[in-house]
């Protein structure tokens, strides 16, 4: 764990030296571990960079990140700071920034706070708009539960959630990553980033400020961020094309990856460097 109140940057590959870097920004209860299936997929030679969130696998907690960027309570905000310093205490002032679900959040914060920072945006099963009344009340009702009871297993139930319809039952082996995954995050992490994504903002506006290149990623079985919010996104977003993955639900990056790296190869390309 890092001790400066930044983030844990793995670095997934290292690529040619000059380029523009490809960072990664993994969905909630996970860590950038979600990622390695498409990073081996990745044609050329990028440097692939993924942390992990506040309090997610071996990063600093919230309270610690947001001490850190001078943020306040739990927030999407902080979590996006808290990437951009990181980033920039790398040597990293220029990335091709993609986000899976929280991390799409994240992603999508940093567009606002940090434009100089994203040269190209890749948005994966994820959505620009706020929870309705009924979500932003059950994440907050989960926050309670798993920091009272000190353990993770109001979100346990995700591990076949996040999935589509087809992986449920005929990949266990999914599930079972999944719950390897969700089982080594914290009760305060969860808890954490439950209270942060229910007070996130709208981000649609963000999005239709945002110039560079574009992606949106969505698996057609995805009943968390679907096809609607997905096709939201492109039409906010100026140069956007959008990728529906066949067979995957919420988890497109561990569900089919090799539409999500080559679309995300793509990308690079459009961006350049």
């Amino acid at each position: 764990m890092t001790t400066d109140g930044l983030l844990q940057l793995h670095t997934l590959r290292r690529g040619a030296p000059g380029t523009i870097p490809l960072v990664l920004l993994h969905g909630f209860p996970l860590d950038h571990r979600m990622w390695l299936d498409v990073t081996d997929l990745l044609a050329g030679d990028p440097t692939v960079l993924a942390p992990d969130l506040p309090g997610f696998g071996v990063s600093p907690t919230g309270p610690d990140v947001a001490q850190t960027v001078g943020g306040a309570g739990p927030s999407i905000d902080v979590m996006a700071d808290g990437v951009a310093a990181t980033l920039r205490a790398s040597g990293v002032d220029h990335a091709v920034v993609a986000g899976l679900s929280m991390g799409g959040y994240v992603a999508m914060a940093l567009v606002e706070r940090h434009p100089d920072l994203v040269a190209g945006l890749a948005l994966l099963d994820t959505k620009a708009t706020v929870d309705a009344d009924g979500a932003r009340a059950r994440r907050l009702e989960i926050a309670d539960t798993v920091e009272a009871d000190n353990t993770i297993e109001a979100v346990l139930g995700m591990r076949s959630a996040l999935l589509g319809v087809s992986n449920r039952s005929a990949s266990p082996d999914l599930v079972e990553r999944l719950e390897e995954w969700i089982r080594d995050q914290g009760a305060a992490a969860v808890a954490w980033a439950q209270r942060a994504m229910a007070v996130r903002p709208d981000r649609t506006g963000a999005l239709a400020a945002f110039a560079g290149p574009a992606v949106v990623v969505v698996g057609e079985e995805d009943e968390l961020a679907p096809l609607d919010a997905a096709r939201h996104m492109v039409a906010s977003l100026h140069d956007a094309g959008l990728v529906v993955v066949p067979g995957s639900g919420h988890m497109t990056t561990i569900e089919n990856p090799e539409p999500v790296a080559a679309a995300l190869t793509a990308l690079r390309g459009r961006v350049g460097g």
